[in-house]
């Protein structure tokens, strides 16, 4: 399959950035991050989470960060909500473009670090999720599944394991008359490899050909990019990433490793491949360098580093 001709770049750095970051980050900086990278336009932001600070206290001023930030008219801005509170806290500011998702996950014990429930009891709160989002208008359209590729409480998780989660999230949407058009592919912990990656993905390509795939790729073990171009490779034109390299999940069970691949090395791989992301990849790198001021650390990404080629050939020969 013939890579496309664009691709579809959520950052998701402001909010899964933020959730895991040790270094104590103020109000105004999270605002002036999330305004910088919509500069960069972006089509898609993900912003922040209404949930409970006490699981996540970096997330206690989420109402503070809605208030403040810029909305772009190009951009979507997203956020993450667990329950009906966190959509009505969402929903409130006015300032978010919701979208509903069934997510599930694929490990059982990371299912129970991560929300509190089993497999089965994420199924059978599910109904009642699907009640609240429609309760609040809130169209639902992806399914979700988290540790798609493993785990590290469990291991290598089964392909099938992952096709017959989507197929049940999937089946429960429809009994409500609801067909989610898009499948997110969550490698949370950063467990995939090229290989898995086209097996996964052609599984879920071969089951349901006229869904959207969504790649949610961790570098936690440095295959990120290579699993980002795999995707590519297989036509997929979704992907999440985080600005330098922020993010990963505070209950996955990996200490001080790497988070999302990097956005702006994911887009400059797409450009130099030809695939337009209409995302400013220059000042993308700018923003990065101001994260890297605000939590007064180096970001794990080479490209900021290196420099994008683009700017060396843009250098007269002598």
């Amino acid at each position: 399959m013939a890579f496309p001709k664009k691709v579809t770049i959520r950052e998701v750095g402001p909010r899964e950035g933020m959730q895991i970051e040790k270094t104590p980050v103020s109000t105004e900086d999270k605002i002036r991050l999330v305004d910088l990278l919509s500069e960069c336009n972006f089509p898609v932001i993900e912003v922040t989470s209404f949930v409970s600070p006490k699981w996540v206290p970096q997330m206690a001023d989420a109402e503070l960060i809605a208030e403040g930030f810029k909305r772009n008219p190009g951009t979507e801005y997203q956020c993450i909500y667990l329950n009906s509170k966190g959509i009505e806290r969402a929903k409130e500011t006015g300032k978010f473009d919701l979208e509903g998702v069934l997510s599930i996950i694929a490990s059982e014990t990371f299912s129970r670090k991560n929300t509190n429930r089993s497999i089965e009891e994420t199924f059978d709160e599910m109904d009642e999720r699907i009640a609240v989002l429609r309760e609040f208008n809130v169209p639902i359209s992806t399914v979700a599944v988290m540790t798609a590729f493993g785990c590290n409480y469990e291991g290598d998780v089964d392909p099938q394991h992952v096709v017959r989660l989507i197929s049940r999230t999937i089946e429960k949407a429809n009994a409500h008359g609801i067909d989610p058009d898009r499948i997110l592919l969550g490698d949370t912990v950063g467990w995939a490899n090229p290989v898995s990656t086209e097996y996964l993905v052609g599984q879920v390509q071969n089951r349901w050909p006229e869904k959207t795939i969504i790649l949610h790729l961790h570098d936690t073990r440095g295959m990120g990019l290579a699993n980002a171009y795999v995707g590519l490779k297989m036509g997929v034109s979704h992907f999440d990433a985080s600005v330098g390299g922020l993010g990963g999940c505070p209950f996955g069970g990996s200490k001080g490793a790497a988070g999302n691949i990097a956005t702006e090395e994911l887009v400059h791989m797409c450009h130099e491949l030809g695939i337009t992301t209409g995302i400013d990849l220059e000042k993308l790198m700018e923003v990065t360098r101001e994260a890297e001021r605000i939590l007064e650390r180096e970001l794990p990404s080479k490209v900021v580093k290196g420099r994008s080629l683009d700017s060396y050939r843009q250098i007269p020969s002598r």
